[in-house]
Formats: structure tokens, C-alpha cells, sequence
């Protein structure tokens, strides 16, 4: 059994409403099953930390492992930032998922993701510098606005994912169930296969 470490839960990203005005789930709604199923862990420590994801980078690091990725898989995100977890460098280290890249994945049926950065998005430093080019307000926590179109769940801050294998382990990760909540923490654990 590998510990993956605890973190934050997140449900789709505006915890009020989604894009069709229902209201969006809240932590103790997730469903279950979701919470327990085979893990993909894609490997992004090579990418420059404040980085965005795009839909061919998932494409390349699915086709590097030789993975499909297949609905309901737990599919985890390895950025450098755990290598720096407990220094003030955490908060700025890492790439993010963007919003074309988190459609990409729930499109394929993926409803629960996580990734060892502060956040699914980019570090909010770069985040903020670009919109100060660009003033481009869907820049924003673009990877969590994407959760409106289709509803997904997203751990952060996990630990340890440079010792999982790419595929052949299982991940359970059943947040605590705060009525109500926008988040909750998890303890993530992976299950390596015989």
C-alpha cells in the first residue's frame, strides 16, 4: 500500500451554481464508487513550473505510458511542487490543468482527478502576471470553471506520487463528508496490484 498523502477535495468549481443554473454538488455528494477505482499516474515534472496543460500534452503523456484513458479512472497529476512542499517555493511550483485539458478528461469519463500542486490550476502568481498582459478574465481558475460543463471532483497538495508506477494500482479516496461543504480533505491511498 502506497500513501499518497492527504489533501483537498474539491467538487466542480463554482460551488453555487453550474453553467445550466443546478446547483453544483457539494462534498457529501460525491459518489462513492467514484472514490475507489484503478489509478493513472501521468508524470509533468519536466514542465515549467506556472505552466498550462493543454489537451495534446494529456494526449502525449497518455501515449508515453501506453494508456487509453478509461472512464472513471483516478488519473493523478506528478508536477515537481511535492519536491518543494513546506517551503514557500509550494505555492508557486508546478504546472496547472487548463481548461481545454480538464474537458479532454472528463469528456473520456473521468470524474475524479489529483494532482501534488497547491491547486488544479496553475500557480496563481503566473496566473495573475498573464492577466495583467492579457486581461483575460477566463484565465482564472479556468481548470476549475471547467467542473460547470461537466462536474468532476479534484484532489490537491497530494504527496508521494513520484513512488506510484504509471498504472496497475488502485486509488481510494473518500473525502470526509461535511453536509453542505464546497471541500472537504481525504486521505489518498494507493493500492499497488501484485
Amino acid at each position: 500500500m502506497q500513501n499518497s498523502g492527504t489533501g483537498s477535495y474539491h467538487p466542480t468549481t463554482d460551488h453555487r451554481f453550474t453553467e445550466g443554473g443546478v446547483p453544483s454538488p457539494t462534498i457529501d455528494q460525491v459518489p462513492l464508487e467514484w472514490c475507489f477505482q484503478p489509478g493513472v499516474k501521468l508524470d509533468f515534472r519536466h514542465v515549467p513550473d506556472g505552466e498550462v496543460l493543454k489537451p495534446a500534452d494529456l494526449e502525449a503523456a497518455f501515449a508515453k505510458i501506453a494508456h487509453t484513458p478509461k472512464a472513471f479512472e483516478i488519473v493523478l497529476f506528478n508536477t515537481r511542487a511535492s519536491a518543494v512542499y513546506g517551503t514557500p517555493a509550494y505555492f508557486e511550483a508546478g504546472c496547472g490543468v487548463g481548461r481545454d485539458a480538464t474537458l479532454w478528461l472528463t469528456e473520456r469519463g473521468i470524474r475524479v482527478v489529483g494532482t501534488d500542486a497547491f491547486g488544479w490550476d496553475a500557480p496563481f502568481g503566473y496566473v495573475a502576471k498573464r492577466f495583467r498582459e492579457t486581461q483575460d478574465p477566463s484565465i482564472i481558475w479556468e481548470g476549475h470553471k471547467a467542473g460547470r460543463e461537466i462536474g468532476y471532483y479534484q484532489m490537491e497538495k497530494l504527496h508521494n506520487l513520484e513512488a506510484l508506477p504509471p498504472a496497475g494500482f488502485r486509488v481510494a479516496c473518500f473525502p470526509i463528508k461535511i453536509k453542505g461543504a464546497s471541500a472537504g480533505w481525504v486521505r489518498a491511498v494507493a493500492l499497488l496490484e501484485d
